[in-house]
Protein backbone atom coordinates (compact mmCIF):
# COMPACT_ATOMS: atom_id res chain seq x y z
CA UNK A 1 0.00 0.00 0.00
CA UNK A 2 1.45 3.39 -0.94
CA UNK A 3 2.30 5.79 1.81
CA UNK A 4 -0.30 8.52 2.42
CA UNK A 5 0.62 12.02 1.43
CA UNK A 6 0.48 14.73 4.07
CA UNK A 7 -2.65 16.10 2.41
CA UNK A 8 -4.33 12.65 2.50
CA UNK A 9 -3.28 12.18 6.12
CA UNK A 10 -4.70 15.57 7.05
CA UNK A 11 -7.98 14.80 5.28
CA UNK A 12 -8.19 11.46 7.10
CA UNK A 13 -7.53 13.08 10.47
CA UNK A 14 -10.14 15.77 9.79
CA UNK A 15 -12.70 13.10 8.86
CA UNK A 16 -11.95 11.21 12.07
CA UNK A 17 -12.27 14.42 14.07
CA UNK A 18 -15.68 15.15 12.52
CA UNK A 19 -16.82 11.61 13.32
CA UNK A 20 -15.63 11.95 16.94
CA UNK A 21 -17.38 15.31 17.26
CA UNK A 22 -20.60 13.77 15.94
CA UNK A 23 -20.30 10.86 18.40
CA UNK A 24 -19.57 13.26 21.25
CA UNK A 25 -22.61 15.38 20.42
CA UNK A 26 -24.79 12.28 20.15
CA UNK A 27 -23.64 11.01 23.56
CA UNK A 28 -24.16 14.46 25.10
CA UNK A 29 -27.67 14.70 23.62
CA UNK A 30 -28.53 11.19 24.86
CA UNK A 31 -27.41 11.98 28.40
CA UNK A 32 -29.28 15.27 28.43
CA UNK A 33 -32.43 13.51 27.19
CA UNK A 34 -32.07 10.98 30.01
CA UNK A 35 -31.74 13.77 32.60
CA UNK A 36 -34.67 15.67 31.08
CA UNK A 37 -36.84 12.55 31.49
CA UNK A 38 -35.89 12.41 35.18
CA UNK A 39 -37.01 16.01 35.64
CA UNK A 40 -40.53 15.03 34.53
CA UNK A 41 -40.79 12.94 37.72
CA UNK A 42 -39.72 15.77 40.07
CA UNK A 43 -42.10 18.51 41.29
CA UNK A 44 -40.07 21.34 39.76
CA UNK A 45 -43.17 23.52 39.56
CA UNK A 46 -42.48 24.45 43.18
CA UNK A 47 -39.51 26.49 41.93
CA UNK A 48 -39.53 29.52 39.71
CA UNK A 49 -37.84 29.04 36.37
CA UNK A 50 -35.12 31.46 37.45
CA UNK A 51 -34.49 29.56 40.71
CA UNK A 52 -34.50 26.21 38.92
CA UNK A 53 -31.95 27.39 36.37
CA UNK A 54 -29.77 29.01 39.05
CA UNK A 55 -29.91 25.90 41.23
CA UNK A 56 -28.71 23.69 38.39
CA UNK A 57 -26.10 26.19 37.24
CA UNK A 58 -24.59 26.49 40.71
CA UNK A 59 -24.72 22.74 41.35
CA UNK A 60 -22.83 22.13 38.11
CA UNK A 61 -20.39 24.93 38.93
CA UNK A 62 -19.38 23.55 42.35
CA UNK A 63 -19.82 19.90 41.49
CA UNK A 64 -22.64 17.52 42.28
CA UNK A 65 -21.22 16.08 45.50
CA UNK A 66 -20.37 19.46 46.99
CA UNK A 67 -23.81 20.81 46.10
CA UNK A 68 -25.56 17.81 47.64
CA UNK A 69 -23.53 18.07 50.83
CA UNK A 70 -24.40 21.76 51.18
CA UNK A 71 -28.09 21.26 50.43
CA UNK A 72 -28.55 18.26 52.72
CA UNK A 73 -27.30 20.36 55.63
CA UNK A 74 -30.14 22.85 55.19
CA UNK A 75 -33.49 22.54 56.99
CA UNK A 76 -36.53 21.57 54.92
CA UNK A 77 -38.61 24.39 53.46
CA UNK A 78 -41.84 25.18 55.25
Amino acid sequence: MPKMTERDRLADLEARQRKMNDELESARRSLRDKYAAMIAEVPVEKLTEKDFRELLTQAIRVGGSAALTALKGLPAAT
